[in-house]
């Protein structure tokens, strides 16, 4: 099991990569420890001078006049996380939670939310032992923190609601009796540290992330196997051409396609073919790519910030001030996400346009559909339909969820993030994406068995081909291909497409 080290140090989105694969040791750097405690102390005098702090001794959101007596003051916590504990829908997954916990427990000892070591180590607790907290992926606007789902990690944290033991569903009170863990007592501020902040969406940003990256690289291989198999020119992806271009996104992509077709003997019989141009989701793929990348590049620099960001309030500054601001706002996450989802989708949309070039097919090469009987045979008339319905989905998914609103809490909350739904959406883009890139792979290959067989293919296209081949049964012509696509989906998803070109050469 890896061990990660909480600090205040600056963290970056691979870190998190383990949390989404299983569970992994944490623990408190000095540095935090000392953080926590520090905080916490500037918090209690705070308290005891009598100051207002909102959330301690007052009311939340429209109801923040309302004062609170100090014997009412542990009471008022307990009550917020329950009240605010109203998601619904499908757990999260696994991996989303672990990494919000993380990133919750990052804000902590960064030594502004004024908690206790004890809810620091609470949490610890709870990840160490892989009792991880049920929470219903819908019921945050991304605003004052992703409340209802965080409220529902504070249900956990005393003792209340559900989580996933083992992996196994159960009630909290099951699972702690079980893990012979106790429940906490929320302390003045706790629960409202807990509830408020952006590690919902952010968990959700950086896991977009790291399948992003995977999936923008699969995009370059599954381009190149249409460049070659559709005779189009290997010359527009030449260096020195995307040099005269500023865009790091479109030489590396032109980087890949040109490497992956090095020594393809199915390139060089066509150079002398005469073709002009090729259509622009050919000879515009670096382009295009390209700018996907470079958007996915921006949206996780915003990324990083916020994981680097502290994400509470009020804030308790180190002269012992206490501020009431906005830092739970989900903003940069809901645009960085609505960034990453036009990039993911403009991935599938020029996919599914050079999927529909081999469905006209190529004289003396292949007829229409890449059927081998065409008019007795389909071919593969009905995967390019399948990629077209999922790239038009993609489309208006891909609808900024940003620039929408609705005002809550009495309208204190007047202008919020959507982040979560800029999330949700998100990850429906990329699992949409992965069989567009799949029917492309496959219908590529089905090009080659038909029409290059016998012809060496480039050193990175080789192997792809060699992949898909064992996964498809090309020799029975017409056939159910809902199975193969899903299979080679998969093989996206896992990182196996990647893993098995990647033995032969190093893509950007």
């Amino acid at each position: 099991m890896e061990t990660l080290r909480i600090s205040p140090r600056i963290f970056n989105v691979e870190e998190f990569a383990p949390l989404f694969t299983g569970p992994v040791r944490v623990v408190l750097t000095g540095r935090s420890v000392v953080n926590l405690k520090k905080s916490h102390k500037r918090l209690e005098k705070i308290i005891t001078s009598g100051k207002t702090i909102y959330g301690v001794n007052t009311g939340f959101g429209n109801l923040s006049d309302i004062r609170i007596d100090q014997e009412d003051q542990f009471t008022l916590q307990v009550n917020l996380v329950r009240s605010h504990a109203a998601g619904v829908g499908t757990p999260l997954e696994l991996g989303l939670v672990r990494s919000a916990m993380v990133l919750k427990l990052l804000t902590f000892v960064k030594g502004f939310s004024g908690v206790r070591l004890a809810l620091a180590e609470k949490i610890i607790q709870f990840l160490n032992k892989d009792i991880i907290p049920l929470i219903p992926e819908k019921g945050s606007v991304g605003a004052s923190g992703d409340l209802a789902p965080l409220s529902h990690l504070g249900l956990a944290i005393i003792g209340e609601g559900h989580v996933f033991y083992n992996g196994r569903k159960m009630t909290t009170q099951s699972a702690l009796k079980k893990a012979q863990v106790a429940p906490l007592i929320l302390h003045p501020k706790e629960g409202l540290s807990l509830i408020n902040g952006t590690q919902i969406s952010t968990a959700m940003a950086i896991k977009a992330l790291l399948d992003g990256h995977n999936l923008a690289i699969c995009a370059d291989v599954s381009g190149a196997l249409a460049v070659e198999n559709s005779l189009s020119s290997r010359n527009v992806f030449r260096g020195d051409i995307h040099e005269l271009k500023a865009h790091k996104g479109q030489r590396d992509t032109a980087r890949n396609v040109f490497k992956m077709l090095k020594g393809s003997k199915i390139v060089s019989s066509h150079s002398d073919c005469g073709q002009v141009q090729d259509p622009y989701s050919f000879r515009c793929i670096p382009h295009i790519h390209g700018a996907c990348r470079d958007s996915i590049s921006g949206a996780a620099q915003m990324i990083h910030n916020e994981i680097n960001s502290v994400s509470d309030n009020p804030l308790i500054l180190t002269n012992s001030e206490v501020i009431s601001s906005g830092h739970f706002h989900g903003e940069h996450m809901a645009q960085a996400m609505d960034i990453l989802a036009m990039a993911f989708s403009e991935f599938g949309a020029i996919a599914e346009r050079r999927i529909y070039y081999f469905m006209r097919g190529i004289p003396d090469l292949f007829p229409p559909f890449i059927a081998a009987k065409a008019g007795l045979e389909s071919g593969y008339m009905m995967a390019h339909v399948t990629s077209s319905a999922l790239a038009s989905e993609n489309k208006t998914l891909a609808h900024p969820a940003s620039i929408d609103s609705l005002p809550t809490s009495g309208g204190q909350e007047d202008l919020v993030s959507m982040a979560p739904w800029a999330g949700q959406k998100l990850f429906q883009i990329q699992k949409n994406l992965e069989t567009i890139l799949a029917i492309e792979m496959l219908v590529a290959t089905a090009a080659n068995q038909l029409a290059f067989n016998n012809i060496i293919p480039g050193k990175g296209t080789k192997p792809v081909l060699n992949l898909v081949c064992s996964i498809c049964d090309f020799d029975s012509r017409d056939r159910v291909l809902s199975r193969e696509i899903e299979i080679i989906s998969e093989k996206i998803r896992t990182g196996e497409v990647l893993g098995t070109l990647t033995k032969h050469m190093k893509l950007d």
